[in-house]
């Protein structure tokens, strides 16, 4: 077991996460910079690595093995994984296998997980891992997105940087969270700074303008018009007011209005 805990001012509750990988190079340096370090060094969260090959009895240190019944690829063995896992896991770990067959990941899951005291992530690798260990070991099978990587450790770094920037004291303005993309069920509405025009194009006057309810109307309509253009699914969980449903009503029947006649 590999520790990748950083020195600095300990917490009593600091969220510890094993990552059960059979390649722990693959972390050194994504958990060294932004939240993850600052959120390690201030003792907010504890990771370690876990690598099967120390469970296993043979010379070459095997973790996978041809599939039963034959085909491409190879499978990791379910012995190595076991072990790995029951040597770290307590009453009050979960257990997740970061699988492309898993259920998406997202921010509401990022908070869940924030909650929690220990979370162990069993990174898969080759065709996969043997179904014993999803329908016998874990809790739960969480997938980033629907496309296959090589192998469940870009996953880990994915879902423990979503975890660090959550934890209070690991992202300078906590403000800046609350409002990001998905916090409140939205896209978040765009963003501007220096140099006020650039290459012909200007920031919106209403956010000069001083009066803070203009531009938080303003931030409010941009986050739901950016999700309705471009992640329209949000918006049948998101809580919206009659007034958002109003103005939703009117910009998007406008739009389409127009486009109609841009056809003739």
């Amino acid at each position: 077991m590999v520790p990748m805990s950083a020195p600095g001012d300990a917490v009593k509750t600091p969220v510890k996460v094993h990552i059960v990988t059979i390649f722990p190079e693959f972390f050194n340096g994504p958990f060294d910079c932004g939240p993850t370090r600052i959120a390690r060094e201030k003792g907010l969260l504890e990771i370690n690595l876990v690598n099967p090959r120390d469970f296993t009895t043979d010379a070459h240190r095997t973790v996978d093995d041809y599939p039963f019944g034959g085909g491409a690829g190879m499978v990791m063995k379910p012995e190595p994984i076991f072990l790995a896992v029951e040597s770290v896991r307590t009453p009050a770990s979960r257990v997740i296998l970061l699988s492309p067959q898993g259920e998406r990941f997202n921010q509401d899951t990022a908070h869940r997980f924030k909650q929690l005291p220990h979370l162990i992530l069993i990174c898969g690798r080759y065709k996969g891992v043997d179904e014993r260990v999803r329908t016998m070991l874990i809790d739960e099978e969480v997938s980033i997105g629907d496309y296959v990587l090589a192998g469940g450790e870009a996953a880990a770094v994915v879902i423990v940087e979503a975890i660090a920037r959550l934890l209070p004291g690991a992202v300078g303005d906590e403000d800046s969270v609350a409002t990001d993309s998905f916090a409140q069920g939205l896209l978040d509405a765009p963003v501007y700074t220096r140099p006020r025009e650039f290459r012909g194009a200007t920031v919106p006057e209403v956010l000069f303008s001083g009066n803070h309810a203009a531009v938080a109307t303003w931030r409010r309509q941009q986050a739901l018009l950016a999700t309705a253009r471009r992640r329209p699914d949000l918006l049948q969980k998101a809580t919206l007011t009659p007034l958002d449903r109003e103005f939703l009503q009117k910009t998007l029947g406008k739009e389409a209005s127009n486009g109609s006649q841009n056809e003739k």
